[in-house]
């Protein structure tokens, strides 16, 4: 066996080949619809082979050259949402409500914010290392200066993304954030009020929607309809012709799936853009319950192998940069699955490696590609770290 057979991470790349079956055959069933002309199964494995293309060249760098250009990444990734804010329409379209994209003849639309999710984990990994390495004295200050550095990097792509305006991958921002302050080493007696402070903030504002909107209104500016999602997942009946038609249609499809599912394509329930947001209500009809556990099963193994990846890593950085990983995968994984079966509301954003999409396919295999590669330059010293 050779030299790279033995680093390369066969764990890892199992699962991913795992990911690009289930999404080829939940695909291959979305694309029947006669609304699609598009053979999105063929332009996924596309994306697929170009993802793994850029897997491989990354291999050929060590995890510190990442820590190096994390910065010129980060920048580079604010001036691009930067200049999406500013395009004219004919490059950057508004589309249900959203300036979220390039659009590029011949080649398909772009979506920056999913680029710069990763941008943002290597920036986030490189100021906590940083931080701790400078600063060894737990005290207060410390804290509060570590919890500014990482808010700080944070807010900048956020507030940009918010005003596209784009609420779900927002949320995965901030799930990336929370993640990397709880494994920063800022102490919990700093983390718990600021944490609870501000579940007791969202928690408020959600009650207010429901009891008096009227407030948030007066007192906030927020207007009834921006909080339609919200009411139609409380109540998806009542807004079954608007927000809540899609959310209808996915338990629909989810529940008549039962345990064994209906077969690969039998698909009885229309609904709309599947292939992407909701591709898990096509697993769910057509393969029911099991087949469902088996896509639950994959991505248990894949965050699975990404905590083990971390665990065993050498350098903090890495070890922060795999934290950053298992947030965005795992927040994605649960917000999607969730707001198909009514758990969560509806926010828009896809279930990794499964959803059609040739931004996210390839930005998560990127953000794979971060994790093969400090797999692959992980090494055993007879003192610890080196």
């Amino acid at each position: 066996m050779t030299n790279f057979e033995e680093r390369f991470d066969w764990k890892l790349f199992f699962t991913m080949c795992l990911f690009l079956a289930i999404s080829c055959l939940a695909l291959y069933s979305a694309q029947q619809s006669p609304q699609y002309n598009d053979n999105f199964m063929v332009k996924q494995i596309v994306w697929y082979i170009a993802g793994f293309t850029v897997i491989a060249g990354m291999l050929y760098f060590e995890p510190d050259f990442y820590k190096k250009i994390s910065w010129p990444l980060f920048i580079a990734g604010l001036v691009v949402l930067l200049v999406l804010m500013i395009a004219p329409a004919s490059i950057a379209p508004i589309v249900k409500g959203q300036k979220s994209w390039f659009i590029f003849p011949g080649l398909g639309s772009i979506q920056p914010s999913e680029f710069m999710k990763v941008a943002t984990i290597l920036l986030l990994a490189n100021v906590v290392t940083e931080h701790n390495e400078k600063s060894r004295v737990k005290d207060l200050r410390n804290d509060l200066m570590l919890l500014g550095k990482i808010v700080g990097v944070t807010a900048l792509p956020l507030l940009l993304i918010m005003q596209q305006p784009d609420l779900g991958t927002a949320l995965v921002f901030i799930a990336i954030m929370s993640g990397m302050i709880v494994i920063s080493g800022v102490r919990w007696r700093v983390i718990l009020p600021i944490f609870g402070g501000i579940g007791a903030v969202g928690t408020t504002v959600i009650w207010m929607a429901i009891q008096f909107p009227q407030l948030l209104d007066q007192y906030l500016g927020v207007k009834p309809y921006q909080l339609g999602r919200i009411y139609a997942w409380l109540n998806p009946q009542q807004y079954s012709s608007s927000e809540g038609f899609q959310l209808i249609r996915a338990m629909r499809a989810i529940g008549s799936g039962q345990m064994y599912g209906k077969g690969f394509g039998e698909r009885e329930v229309y609904l709309p853009e599947a292939q992407t947001d909701f591709i898990f209500s096509i697993i769910g009809e057509e393969y029911g319950f099991l087949g469902s556990c088996v896509v639950l099963l994959a991505f248990f193994l894949f965050i699975y192998r990404l905590t083990t990846i971390a665990s065993r890593a050498n350098h903090k950085f890495s070890s922060y940069v795999m934290v950053g990983l298992i947030c965005m995968v795992s927040f994605h994984v649960f917000q999607n699955i969730g707001m198909s079966i009514q758990l969560l509301p509806i926010t828009g954003i896809p279930l990794p490696y499964i959803s059609y999409g040739g931004s996210s396919v390839l930005a998560f295999l990127i953000a794979a590609g971060l994790a093969f590669t400090i797999s692959f330059h992980h090494r055993t010293f007879m003192f610890g770290e080196n």
